[in-house]
Order: structure tokens, then sequence, then C-alpha cells
């Protein structure tokens, strides 16, 4: 895989066989390269790379339903990684700094993952 393009997505298998450090770097040139202003571009990175990743690995399996979704709603791909991104990034923050007094788990992720929708990623 030579480029990568969030609104097409990549081929599972092809996306999967690319170590971690070769999928940022792949989603840090498309940001570059169309002048995408993000504060933290390896943050970024990192989340869209997790995100593509548990979509190549349909696991959990309600991200894919989600990302569908999220497009009959009317986000291109690409708008819809970024809010499925956020609903995760939120997740990892809650876990790693212990600051949720709810349970961290897939369950909790899935349940965060249907609450989303086109609107309320516009309204951030």
């Amino acid at each position: 895989m030579k480029r990568y393009d969030p609104n097409h997505a990549p081929q599972p298998a092809e996306w999967l066989e690319l170590d971690e450090q070769e999928r940022i770097l792949l989603i840090e040139r498309f940001h570059r390269h169309v002048r995408e202003q993000v504060e933290s571009p390896r943050a970024h990175a990192i989340v869209h790379a997790v995100v593509e990743t548990q979509l190549a690995m349909d696991n959990p399996t309600t991200v894919r339903p989600t990302l569908t979704r999220l497009m009959s709603e009317g986000l291109d791909r690409h708008e819809a990684i970024h809010a499925i991104g956020s609903v995760l990034a939120e997740h990892m923050f809650q876990a790693i700094s212990g600051s949720s007094t709810q349970e961290i788990s897939n369950a909790a992720y899935a349940q965060a993952l249907s609450k989303l929708t086109a609107a309320s990623w516009r309204a951030l």
C-alpha cells in the first residue's frame, strides 16, 4: 500500500499487512498533503489508524455499522472516521486517566458509538 485516502476504504488484508508505524505514516502523509490542520498530527494519525484497524479486523463489530450509519446520515467516510475517532479518543482518555466512573469496556465503547450521530458530531 503506497497511499492512504480516508474517503476510500483500504483493502483489509493490505491494511493489516502494514505495521502500525507504516499505517500512521501513511495517514500523516495524507493529512499533510491535504493541509488539514490538527492540533497534534501524530495523535490524530494514531486515532485514525486505530479506527481503520478496527474496521479492517471488524473488531469490535460495532465500528463498521457505525461508520455505515454515519455515512448514511450525510458524513463522508473521512468525517465518519473522525467522529468514531472522537469517541475512541474519549474512551481511551477515560481508561488511561481513570477519570470515569463508568465502566471502560468494549460494551461501553459500543454504547457510546450507538449514541453517536452525524448531527451530534457536527455540533462539536
